[in-house]
């Protein structure tokens, strides 16, 4: 009896730690999503648990302006500035859809076929290749970007999205192989013996077995990828500033700190536009990303 006691205490104050610190985390975001729906008045003399109180000061206006939405609303009179109907966040969203979902893409399907010829075809210079690709993981890309500029400027490839695909493409490759092999080499091999023996190829083999098999490593990169490549700055700045047009929404968002850099109601209701999205795929993918991060780790 006594032991159960307390076996339940024990629940009771781990739960309670982790709630708190979950509740501690979620404060600053919490705080700027109240923040993103109050006017600059508001937001400059007031702290944002003010607007906890008073739901009449909370309003949509905020996002009409950053998303160049209903800006011709009366009730934008006496809110909207000069130079704020250029903002419009909804291309800059556009642009980084167009550049995060192919940089994510290619990369998962280049890596799946790389980590099954790593894991079960016996080639030679394997290892000393697999290796290499190791290896990679320990540079940073940084040296890389000044280089890789160059030789797009002479391919006319700064600027235009191709460019920055196959440079998040490259840079994430050595993680994704990685990954993608530590699950794939630890997949029982008489299924894939039991394939080749009833005559498949290696290629029904990837394609009919590895890829089903292998959901949580390649929902694990792909919200790594995904995240990583939605909240550049770096890269984009690097390989885009050529074509404004193209501009993501990082950079958009930078853009805004320079050119509205003391309407911070403007900010928060960017920054929390740029969260929703990433936030989206975490969550409808978080049940294979544990799996897929231990993959390898823990054998039988």
């Amino acid at each position: 009896m006594i032991g159960k006691k307390q076996s339940l205490l024990s629940k009771i104050l781990i739960y309670g730690v982790l709630t708190m610190i979950a509740l501690l985390w979620l404060l600053p975001t919490f705080g700027l999503l109240i923040s993103s729906f109050r006017h600059k008045d508001a937001v400059n003399s007031t702290g944002w648990w003010a607007a906890l109180g008073d739901e009449h000061s909370l309003s949509l206006n905020n996002y009409r302006i950053t998303l160049g939405v209903d800006l011709d609303n009366p009730v934008l009179e006496g809110v909207l500035e000069p130079g704020q109907r250029n903002i419009n966040l909804g291309n800059a969203i556009l642009n980084s859809l167009t550049v995060a979902i192919p940089a994510t893409i290619i990369p998962i399907l280049i890596a799946a076929f790389a980590a099954y010829g790593f894991a079960w075809i016996r080639f030679p210079g394997r290892k000393s290749l697999f290796v290499v690709v190791i290896a990679l993981l320990a540079v940073p890309l940084q040296i890389a970007l000044i280089p890789i500029l160059k030789d797009y400027i002479k391919l006319e490839l700064s600027g235009t999205y191709l460019g920055i695909w196959l440079a998040h493409t490259g840079f994430g490759l050595p993680l994704a192989i990685y990954l993608l092999y530590n699950y794939v080499s630890m997949l029982p091999r008489d299924i894939l013996e039991s394939a080749f023996i009833d005559g498949a190829s290696h290629f029904t083999i990837f394609t009919r077995l590895i890829l089903p098999l292998s959901t949580p490593a390649l929902a694990s990169f792909a919200i790594l990828q995904f995240l990583w490549v939605w909240n550049d700055l770096l890269v984009a700045l690097v390989f885009l500033s050529a074509n404004p047009s193209n501009s993501v929404l990082t950079q958009a968002l930078l853009g805004m700190v320079g050119t509205f850099g003391t309407d911070w109601h403007l900010l928060t209701a960017g920054a929390f536009i740029s969260m929703l999205l990433p936030m989206l795929v975490f969550f409808s993918l978080q049940r294979y990303f544990v799996r897929g991060l231990l993959a390898g780790s823990v054998k039988g």
